[in-house]
């Protein structure tokens, strides 16, 4: 058994915060029917390299990105711009409990497509929308993409090393904005199927990649409806703690520069810190004894940590820190990562049999759950699907149409 065993999910979303928000429900057992344009599909399928190389040495259409997000969905590949293609978009919507999209405000009704006509099939319908600004507002009819709304949403503003050490605003490496909201929305959708099953009434979900990345801000944002002041830039630093930040220690055995992560959250955790580093004094000084004290006096202190981080190796003050309960660590690059036994013991890379490639390796979903794992190739998972690879299977299935219905489609150009 699965925890969403039983739920059915139609996806018309494409590149990331749709597919992030539906992977994970087909991970927990859904069953997606991933909606691709006929040809191309996902935009994601060709924002590479890397493609995937198939068992046979070639390079094949798979990218990389679109294998990170699409594992345990079904592919159909379906022409929305059509009459016939709108028409198998309705007939499914029929037998789904969930429908979502991420097309431009107001192009899902131009196709007939919105929530209005789809609940009116399937009342119980929950009607998912990504945007990036969402249904309402002024700025609702703007494309909305992620580097666009870590800008907005004032994350690239609190990111990047301060204005004084040469810095200036940075995005996160990753498409945070665009996750976060893939993530709310599967929350979003969960409370709905849940509201629906009591009610038997489903709902449309308004979900805005600049009201999440609102949202993300946390600390910072309630820091400055609290205070007032505007947070700036702080590199490696934390905006509310001290010391919590990247250290540089003595150099690599090759004279390379070597870094590690202080994260010192308590006053107690601190005193442990000063020990650890021999300078008992600066756990003594009333200066510093307290956080609040640390961070009105951050320019005094740092120096002085900086200082004494670099008298000693990595290695050395991981072992000391780690022994005293201070928290610390490496900055690891992604082979580090993957390298590393706490991740290794934690099995988040999956095997997959791909159909181009038998040992196709992909992280798989952090979810642990006791009784109703998520799926992966050992329980019932399927790899990222190839375009189309489903399309009869699911209409033959779900819809009970025989192979000349399908034929008839294939030949309108509607599939």
């Amino acid at each position: 058994m699965n925890a969403l065993d039983g739920i059915r999910i139609l996806d018309l979303s494409r590149v990331l915060a749709g597919p992030w928000c539906t992977q994970t429900l087909a991970d927990l057992g859904a069953d997606v029917i991933k909606i691709e344009r006929p040809g191309s599909g996902d935009d994601t399928r060709s924002w590479g390299p890397p493609f995937l190389v198939g068992d046979d040495g070639t390079e094949s259409h798979e990218a990389a990105y679109y294998l990170g997000a699409n594992r345990n969905k079904r592919s159909i590949t379906c022409d929305i711009a059509q009459p016939e293609g709108q028409a198998l978009i309705r007939e499914l919507v029929a037998r789904c409990d969930v429908f979502i999209e991420n097309f431009k405000v107001g192009d899902m009704a131009r196709y007939g497509l919105d929530y209005a006509a789809l609940s009116a099939i399937n009342p119980k319908l929950v009607y998912c929308s990504l945007t990036g600004f969402g249904q309402t507002g002024p700025y609702a009819p703007r494309a909305g993409y992620d580097y666009i709304i870590q800008g907005m949403g004032g994350l690239m503003s609190v990111t990047g090393e301060r204005d004084d050490l040469g810095g200036g605003p940075q995005k996160v490496g990753v498409a945070v904005a665009d996750l976060f909201t893939g993530m709310y929305a599967t929350v979003g959708i969960l409370a709905a199927l849940r509201h629906a099953e009591r009610t038997g009434e489903g709902q449309h979900l308004d979900m805005a990649l600049l009201d999440t990345q609102t949202a993300m801000l946390a600390n910072l944002g309630a820091n400055y409806l609290v205070s007032g002041k505007v947070p700036g830039r702080m590199g490696n630093a934390h905006q509310n703690i001290v010391p919590y930040q990247v250290f540089e220690v003595a150099p690599r055995p090759d004279g390379s520069r070597d870094y590690l992560i202080l994260a010192v959250g308590n006053d107690g955790q601190y005193a442990k810190f000063c020990e650890v580093a021999g300078r008992p004094d600066l756990a003594a000084d009333a200066r510093y004894v307290k956080n609040r004290d640390r961070v009105k006096h951050r320019a005094e202190l740092v120096p002085q940590l900086e200082a004494v981080m670099k008298s000693r190796p990595k290695a050395d003050w991981l072992a000391a820190l780690e022994a005293a309960k201070v928290p610390c660590g490496a900055i690891n690059a992604l082979d580090e990562v993957f390298a590393d036994p706490q991740v290794a013991a934690r099995q988040m890379v999956a095997h997959w049999q791909h159909p181009l490639k038998a040992d196709l390796q992909l992280v798989t979903s952090p979810l642990k759950l006791g009784k109703t794992p998520v799926r992966g190739p050992a329980n019932g998972g399927t790899p990222p699907p190839l375009l189309g690879q489903h399309t009869d299977e699911v209409l033959q299935e779900v819809l009970g149409w025989d192979a000349a219905r399908v034929a008839s489609a294939r030949a309108a150009g509607a599939i």
